[in-house]
């Protein structure tokens, strides 16, 4: 199999007036969990039904497991475990019920669909559980047995359309790791679309951001983030209003102001802190903590898929 999970190039669908994918281009490599962000409307579950074969571009390629989405769409949804908008539980049978259908459909035998049964649904902290009927289950316990199913014919690959949307975050986070246990422990590759940005952050080798239907940004989360901030945050003893408008006159310093007790400076571009640090260690201050506060996943987000921020490239790749 291709070292690639998915690969497109130049996808384009339309609804109508409304370009839903506008020429995307995207990589998505084997065995990773792979984040899909963007804000609503913006193409994300287009993509997905557009990489299963249930919606066919109006331009543009694209292959999923080596197998091209126009031509070989069955063989590609054979092969891909999927988990949409709906959980699609029959809430009326149990948990085991549920997985047993699911391994009928995918015609495993009794023993395999036994034993995947009691596999998944331990791992997923649910077999004490597994004769009562879904319907009675929490939103938590319906998702993970609804990823359970997704998985049940060991895909090497599954889509997941927001999985922890809607979840509390003791269930988010259950959910997560065991999303995480499915990739480092079975080699699947996880396409993951979600809202939760600490989530991606937390879980994804790999994000893109899409914005109206065009890739954005691609990379690891880290890489995302802009590398150094020029926002110093000191605490220490010492340290008051005077102190921070006296510090405007250190070259460098652009903004400066005691915020909850710590004095917070801008720097311009490129400026070092340590002048700042031995200007006020010469002025009596006596310092706890310097430290550079990072923009988070979110900020790199907001700045993508705003108008001020996003450039609306068509394809991105992996930064090298």
């Amino acid at each position: 199999m291709s070292t690639l999970a998915i690969e497109a190039d130049g996808l384009v669908r339309d609804f109508g007036a409304v370009r839903a994918l506008d020429h995307l281009s995207l990589e998505v490599p084997a065995g990773i969990v792979f984040g899909f962000l963007g804000p609503n409307g913006a193409g994300k579950t287009t993509a997905i039904r557009t990489f299963l074969g249930l919606v066919e571009p109006n331009a543009g390629t694209a292959r999923v497991l080596g197998f091209d989405t126009r031509r070989e769409s069955d063989r590609i949804r054979e092969r891909a475990g999927a988990l949409l908008e709906h959980h699609g539980l029959y809430e009326r049978l149990t948990a085991e019920q549920n997985l047993d259908f699911a391994g009928r459909v995918w015609r495993m035998s009794s023993g395999d669909r036994q034993a995947r049964t009691r596999e998944l649904l331990e791992q997923f902290g649910l077999w004490d559980r597994r004769r009562e009927a879904a319907g009675k289950w929490s939103r938590g316990m319906k998702q993970k047995l609804a990823v359970a199913r997704a998985v049940f014919h060991r895909p090497p690959l599954v889509f997941l359309d927001e999985p922890t949307a809607g979840l509390d975050p003791v269930a988010s986070a259950a959910l997560r790791d065991d999303l995480a246990a499915l990739a480092s422990g079975h080699g699947v590759t996880i396409f993951l679309t979600t809202h939760n940005l600490v989530e991606a952050e937390r879980l994804c080798d790999l994000v893109g951001v899409i914005r109206r239907g065009r890739l954005a940004a691609l990379g690891p989360p880290a890489s995302l983030r802009a590398a150094d901030s020029n926002i110093v945050r000191v605490t220490g003893t010492g340290l008051n209003d005077l102190m921070a408008g006296a510090a405007l006159a250190v070259p460098g310093v652009l903004v400066a102001n005691v915020v909850d007790g710590a004095l917070e400076v801008e720097l311009g571009e490129g400026v070092r802190t340590a002048p700042l640090i031995a200007w006020l260690v010469e002025r009596g201050v006596e310092i706890d903590e310097v430290r550079r506060d990072r923009p988070s996943l979110e900020d790199a987000f907001l700045e993508l898929v705003t108008d001020d921020g996003a450039t609306g490239s068509a394809s991105a790749s992996v930064p090298r």
